[in-house]
């Protein structure tokens, strides 16, 4: 893995973002689902550390779980343990000399820094993350750069998909294809 980690508010993000605040409206289970389905495409051609961190301060009894989904961490804060808490920590963490990955065996060099990039638009986190060296992307900055990567998946896949008919011709270069046409016109 990189040294690049970005560390998402999840639910900030949802209810910052139309498509998903309408879907959290009719049921926050899929907004969620939705969120780290995107992130995780995201994530894919990006190459970060990503950590999606979802509230649960207010679930009772909660003690908090760590989940890889995909190529994504999903974050569950414990009881009376707020997101904003729980990236403030990870920040610090992270920003210490040879600070590595929180979970597990990923990891960045040891020897090298970590950019830390911290998804929210709640203006006090970003103060505070700003304070301890990490970036701070917006809601709609991250937005952008999600539209950004989905445009260039689906450049990807229109590249190697195969032309609609199929026909050999659709698949030639243009040297060929123009020998095959002589071929058939028998020139």
């Amino acid at each position: 893995m990189t040294n690049d980690y970005l560390l998402v508010d999840g639910y900030n993000i949802i209810f910052a973002w139309d498509e998903l605040k309408k879907l959290a409206e009719d049921n926050l289970d899929h907004a969620r689902e939705k969120l780290i389905n995107t992130l995780s495409n995201y994530q894919g051609v990006r190459k970060c550390n990503l950590i999606i961190v979802f509230d649960a301060y207010m679930v009772k009894g909660s003690v908090g779980s760590v989940i890889k989904q995909g190529n994504v961490y999903v974050v569950y804060t414990r009881e009376a343990e707020t997101a904003d808490s729980y990236i403030e920590r990870t920040t610090a963490l992270l920003r210490r000399d040879g600070a590595v990955f929180p979970f597990g065996k990923e990891s960045g060099d040891p020897h090298k820094k970590n950019n830390i990039r911290v998804a929210t638009s709640d203006g006090l986190e970003q103060v505070i993350i700003m304070s301890q060296g990490a970036v701070r992307v917006s809601a709609s900055e991250l937005y952008d750069e999600v539209h950004v990567v989905n445009k260039h998946i689906r450049g990807h896949i229109d590249r190697i998909r195969p032309v609609k008919n199929n026909m050999l011709i659709d698949n030639l270069d243009p040297e060929a294809a123009q020998w095959l046409e002589n071929l058939r016109r028998e020139k």
